[in-house]
């Protein structure tokens, strides 16, 4: 049995992959069980030296893999170059942790025993990576594994396979030992993701995709007590005050909404413009907005199609519903080709405050705009969801700013820029948008457990 990758852009079938089940899947523990006592006790130097060359490695075959990601993502060639060169700096940033692995040494307050804290590997883990950044989300749970001394089995989105596989090819060109990561390809993640879940052997799930699966999941987990990482769904607020630089504003709006055809879990979902600027901001946006090109990545387009015809079905249903509340499209971007799975950028004007498009992960071109002038209705409005990732807020007054930012119920707020995204920054949001950080060191210690010896030391 094959799973046939699909160009979103052109519908072909760009390759096969094995589909693969539980039978594979518990195979895939036996290899990375196997790995993780010579791995675990690997020099940290030597686990650095390996990260270190894979981010050489990619960085080598940018264009190869940024064209890949294109293939089966249908992302543009510009979004898929720039994901290529971030998904790398996470093999750079665990490269520089693996040999940072941190540690404390005291003496207890009664006196008698000193203490020595230690970090070590979690142990076999289990990684699900989603289809809307191939490279970046594999890239930013294998790093940190790999840095800790932990094994892993990776199941990536079976419309994404083939940049996973790559990458692992290249981290076993770098020198990475044969067993330490595997790659679990399936049409049937239920089946694949609940054998790891069941097997004692795995001690740790890391898993990017949407809350309901993230849900699932941590109920499974649940059953043996399995450390969970979840980066899970988004509805960003994207905030622009009375006193804002309105071109920076549309600026970072272009950047935080239309990344990857505003298929990002960080994408700006809802739109709250005072006022005072709101006009102004629209028909700056929407002038911009007309300006995008849609296609294929190979025809140089700047928004490509999206995943699939679900994905297209669910927009198009979405648009319609807020216009029906009440909204208009004030500008939108001219029409894709017929063949492929493509929705213009769109900008909704007017959009009312309790409209249900404000209310859910649109994950899409789509940008809805509404109207604030009192403060603490709008943080009412922005709060008012079950989500909690990531923010966005254009101010003049950077203390309003950061006063807005930070009653804001999000574990990551963009203050006069759309990108929130860095290695070195701790990933993740609160509510249920998901549970722990990647990236930063606290992306390190989420592949950790913590030990500390008690040893007796006399009066």
């Amino acid at each position: 049995m094959s799973i046939p990758v699909i160009d979103p852009a052109t519908l072909e079938t760009v390759a096969t992959v094995a589909d693969l089940g539980p039978g594979e899947a518990r195979q895939a523990v036996d290899t990375a069980a196997a790995a993780f006592r010579d791995w675990s006790r690997t020099a940290p130097r030597r686990r650095s030296e390996v990260l270190h060359k894979a981010f050489e490695l990619m960085l080598r075959d940018r264009d190869e893999l940024a064209l890949l990601i294109s293939r089966e993502n249908g992302k543009s060639l510009a979004d898929a170059t720039g994901e290529v060169t971030y998904a790398a700096e996470f093999l750079r940033w665990f490269a520089e942790e693996a040999v940072r692995p941190g540690g404390e040494y005291g003496s207890a307050p009664a006196g008698g025993a000193r203490t020595l804290v230690s970090h070590r590997p979690v142990g076999v883990a289990a990684l699900i990576t989603p289809w809307n950044f191939p490279a970046a989300m594999v890239t930013r749970k294998i790093g940190p594994a790999i840095a800790a001394g932990c094994t892993a089995v990776l199941k990536p989105a079976a419309e994404t396979p083939l940049t996973a596989i790559a990458i692992v090819e290249l981290l076993v060109e770098a020198g990475l030992p044969d067993g330490v990561v595997t790659v679990v390809t399936t049409s049937d993640p239920a089946s694949v993701v609940g054998t790891w879940l069941d097997d004692p052997r795995v001690r740790k799930i890391s898993f990017t995709g949407s809350t309901p699966i993230g849900r699932i999941l941590l109920r499974q987990a649940a059953e043996r007590v399995v450390n969970s990482s979840m980066e899970l769904g988004g509805n960003a607020p994207f905030v622009v005050t009375a006193d804002a630089d309105v071109e920076a504003a549309v600026a970072g709006a272009m950047i935080a909404k239309f990344r990857n055809g505003g298929q990002a879990c960080t994408a700006a979902n809802r739109f709250y413009v005072h006022d005072a600027v709101y006009d102004t901001f629209v028909a700056r946006f929407g002038a911009e907005v007309e300006k995008l090109t849609v296609g294929a990545a190979a025809d140089g387009a700047a928004i490509g199609p999206l995943i699939n015809e679900k994905a297209l079905v669910r927009v198009r249903a979405a648009v319609e519903e807020a216009i029906a509340e009440g909204a208009r499209i004030s500008h939108r971007a001219a029409d894709g080709p017929q063949t492929g799975w493509f929705y213009p950028p769109t900008v909704l004007a007017d959009v009312p405050a309790t409209a249900a498009i404000l209310q859910e992960e649109i994950f899409g071109p789509v940008a809805p705009i509404a109207r604030w002038t009192d403060e603490e209705e709008l943080l009412t409005l922005v709060n008012d969801t079950e989500y909690g990732l990531a923010a966005y807020v254009f101010a003049g007054d950077l203390r309003q700013a950061v006063r807005i930012g930070e009653a804001i119920d999000a574990g990551m707020v963009g203050i006069n820029r759309g990108l929130v995204s860095d290695p070195s920054a701790p990933f993740g949001g609160v509510k249920q948008s998901g549970l722990g950080r990647e990236g930063a060191r606290e992306g390190l210690r989420e592949f950790q457990e913590t030990q500390y010896l008690s040893v007796d030391w006399g009066l």
